[in-house]
């Protein structure tokens, strides 16, 4: 004869194991299929048109993050000089191209020095090499009312802290700092664009086949 579990035992066990039901498990017991392996990017795009068409988010901080990931913002300089090299006149060369291609945009251009010298000698000496890099842009076909060159952290904000020379440190820093007049907060054509193209180029699979893969194909066909 099969013996029968006693129901207070069942009841018991039961209990036990609601009693260890965590907060996490029973989130995801009542979560929506497929929430688990919802990594929470879908969407992601159209969050963030609204949050800038909203004032969330500064649109300028977009596109200077932008511009940072897609072109070297920053150009070094040898000591106590303001003279661009080859290597800076290139990195500005990419600078403007793509300033080019958004023309309601405004950009700064920040200089630095390292510690060596006076503050009020590295402080001059940040803005001329700021000048000497606006110069360039605007030689490049960057119109001058969308570039700025008034500020100069000096000595101030190195990116290696020492007080002997440092190339490093020895540099200028270009970012968007806003829009023409007239424009504004709103996520218009040409930059929902840029946001449509980038999402776009996010989903795109990339498709090869190694030689080995087309003739195995070859043969099967």
């Amino acid at each position: 004869m099969a013996m029968r579990t006693p129901l207070v035992l069942l009841t018991t066990v039961a209990v036990t194991s609601l009693g260890a039901c965590t907060p996490e498990m029973a989130r995801d017991f009542n979560a929506p299929a497929g929430n688990s392996i919802d990594e929470g990017s879908f969407g992601n795009p159209t969050m963030n048109n609204i949050q800038v068409m909203s004032g969330e988010r500064n649109a300028a901080i977009n596109l200077s993050r932008k511009f940072a990931s897609e072109v070297p913002s920053t150009v070094n300089f040898a000591f106590n000089s303001a003279t661009l090299d080859s290597a800076a006149q290139a990195a500005l060369r990419q600078q403007a191209q793509w300033i080019r291609s958004y023309s309601l945009a405004t950009f700064r251009v920040y200089g630095h020095t390292d510690k060596v010298g006076s503050n009020n000698y590295n402080q001059s000496l940040g803005l001329r090499r700021a000048q000497t890099v606006v110069n360039y842009l605007v030689s490049q076909g960057i119109e001058r009312s969308r570039l700025e060159a008034v500020v100069s952290f000096g000595e101030t904000q190195p990116i290696i802290v020492t007080d002997g020379r440092e190339r490093r440190n020895r540099r200028t820093v270009t970012e968007v700092s806003g829009f023409l007049k007239g424009r504004s907060q709103t996520l218009d054509g040409k930059y929902a664009l840029f946001e449509y193209t980038e999402y776009v180029k996010s989903a795109t699979e990339n498709h090869t086949l190694s030689l080995v893969d087309e003739e195995a194909q070859a043969e099967e066909r």
